[in-house]
């Protein structure tokens, strides 16, 4: 079966370099805020670039919490959120005062607490470490490197996460909770590991 992936358009994304990411792995992708259009997708994309409060200011803004909700909670479709999209899907953030999110995995989004020596936000390539079994990961290695860039992270219970990164602390780099799967990192950034990751996210969400 040919995957139509719908790439989520709410004007706060990096949504040029991820069609690109998905058209190179030579799936049928679209970039809308359409209603008609997200309940015909196999599957979602949320990416996200910037602050939280007017990320989900942007989403109330299109109806995009309800119409996402509706179908990735209660018709259980998958969907990847990347960066900030994954912090999207937090029950809060402390983001520039206390916003709420669209609460699909419980837990908060705080700001980075490095200790000295370490830089917020947190730019570069990190080294990543897979909880054992996790589908996005797959013969990815041990510890593969993927590509970062924020200033908050996501806190939750260790049951959704499925990647820890060690940059001063141990940050979430990714999770994941039934069909909502999130990564913290770049996937569209981290050249061959990220296009693997993608794969994989496509290939398990198939299966």
């Amino acid at each position: 079966m040919k995957l139509n992936i719908v790439i989520i358009d709410y004007g706060v994304g990096n949504i040029r370099s991820v069609t690109n990411a998905v058209e190179f792995l030579c799936y049928r992708v679209r970039v809308s805020n359409q209603e008609s259009k997200i309940k015909q997708a196999d599957a979602l994309i949320l990416p996200g670039v910037g602050a939280f409060e007017t990320a989900i200011h942007k989403l109330k803004s299109y109806h995009l919490d309800d119409i996402l909700s509706e179908q990735v909670i209660i018709h259980k479709k998958p969907i990847l959120g990347i960066c900030l999209g994954m912090q999207l899907m937090a029950t809060s953030s402390e983001e520039n005062g206390i916003f709420d999110g669209l609460n699909w995995i419980e837990g908060k989004v705080v700001k980075l607490n490095l200790p000295k020596g370490y830089e917020v936000p947190h730019v570069g390539w990190n080294a990543v470490k897979p909880q054992e079994n996790s589908s996005l990961y797959k013969n990815l290695g041990n510890e593969p490197n993927f590509y970062f860039d924020h200033s908050y992270h996501y806190e939750t219970s260790n049951q959704f996460i499925t990647g820890v990164c060690n940059h001063g602390e141990v940050i979430t780099a990714s999770i994941q909770k039934e069909n909502i799967f999130g990564v913290q990192f770049h996937p569209e950034k981290s050249q061959i590991n990220g296009l693997k990751l993608l794969r994989n996210f496509f290939r398990a969400i198939q299966q």
